[in-house]
């Protein structure tokens, strides 16, 4: 089974998004679980942008033996020396070396030629190779980048001694087909340099970010870029959860596995959210409050029957305790029961009734019942206070 290499830039990337800002205690802890849950890479902060990111990332690298610790820095002399002194006492170091290839990014931010931004490329990276082991290069914005001079932008990088090449997706413009598209372009032209990694890291401005991810693991990319929860600039980076989950249940279409342990992705995701203060919302995948929640009736009674009717994954495989069945509106009996019976509570068929029968009337009301609910219902049914109920409607009973 081939193997992805999963780059968390949680700490780099996604620290940078409004809100997410963490010091040097809180990157700790969060390497710390982050090399429990068995990423490849950790990319620790952006040494040059302040003396804090630089103690950080140091930190980091100092503590962390299993994981490599990466730190990110622009293609100039001053950036790539921060980062080779933060990552200096790194067990297994990395640099990664940036620059911006496409031509709107070229001429309006960094108002360098295609030539000069070629020749800095080559200079830096070399610079970088002869004292760091190993060096990773994006291209900054290559999405949006000539697809012939970004092949010449890699070989470049590579002639030069980088061993990873990144293709980023920067503002989140490309879709699935064309991002796999420029993998297989780019592979096509850096086929002649010996152990070449391709990686991708995308962001979601589009919503696309865990798509076109898998799109380019398709069309040969060996490492990805992501983050917890996806937090990352502006709608976000690639989901590391959504993209490991991914790959783990269509392992049989993608053929590539990771060396993520998928039980710690919850407690991982739990523990950004309780740094930061930011919590996922309900719906997201993986990780979400209701992401193993089933409220109406038909997915509760397939549930209780088969799990895998309504689970592609156990809510156990990724570290959540358990799935819930939520009693609303659209609930039905056989959930009731179950519900009831986790309660302590066997119940007969005139008691379920009585019981449904008052909880979905409550549903109407308050949209969800609680255990407290529960409890009173069933202690008023069995002391004869809810005697007589009308049925509810076909819909709420649906699945039953």
């Amino acid at each position: 089974m081939d193997t992805v290499h999963i780059f968390d830039t949680t700490l780099r990337d996604g620290e940078q998004s409004p809100g997410f800002s963490m010091n040097r205690e809180e990157k700790l802890r969060l390497a710390r679980q982050l090399e429990r849950l068995g990423v490849d890479i950790i990319e620790a902060g952006f040494p040059i942008a302040s003396e804090g990111d630089f103690e950080a990332a140091r930190a980091v690298a100092q503590e962390v033996k299993d994981s490599r610790v990466a730190a990110l820095a622009r293609a100039y002399l001053p950036d790539i020396d921060a980062g080779l002194r933060a990552i200096e006492p790194a067990a297994k170091p990395r640099l990664h070396i940036f620059l911006a290839t496409s031509d709107l990014h070229l001429k309006y931010k960094l108002r360098l030629s295609r030539e000069a931004a070629l020749e800095q490329i080559g200079k830096m990276v070399r610079y970088a190779r002869e004292r760091c082991d190993e060096i990773e290069f994006s291209a900054e914005d290559a999405s949006r980048s000539d697809i012939d001079y970004l092949a010449r932008v890699f070989e470049i990088a590579a002639e030069a001694g980088a061993t990873i090449l990144n293709i980023p997706d920067t503002v989140g413009y490309s879709t699935p087909e064309e991002y796999g598209a420029i993998f297989r372009h780019i592979a096509e032209h850096t086929r002649r340099f010996p152990g070449i990694i391709l990686s991708a890291h995308c962001h979601n401005d589009l919503g696309l970010a865990v798509a076109n991810s898998l799109a380019a693991i398709a069309a040969g990319a060996r490492q990805v870029e992501c983050t917890i929860n996806g937090i990352g600039e502006r709608a976000g980076n690639a989901s590391l959860e959504e993209i490991v989950v991914a790959l783990e249940v269509r392992r049989a279409s993608f053929g590539v596995g990771t060396g993520i342990n998928l039980k710690e992705i919850y407690a991982t995701s739990r523990l950004l959210s309780e740094i930061t203060g930011v919590s996922v919302a309900p719906n997201k995948a993986v990780v979400g409050a209701n992401a193993f929640a089933h409220e109406a009736g038909i997915h509760q009674d397939g549930i209780l029957k088969n799990p895998l009717t309504y689970e592609i994954i156990s809510p156990q495989q990724v570290g959540v305790p358990a799935r819930r069945l939520v009693l609303g509106k659209h609930s039905g009996r056989n959930a009731l029961r179950a519900h009831l019976l986790e309660l302590g509570f066997m119940t007969n068929d005139e008691e379920l009734r009585l019981c449904y029968s008052a909880a979905m009337a409550l549903a109407d009301e308050a949209k969800q019942v609680t255990d407290r609910d529960l409890l009173t219902i069933v202690h008023q049914v069995r002391r004869g206070n809810i005697a007589a109920a009308n049925e509810p409607g076909i819909g709420a009973t649906a699945g039953d």
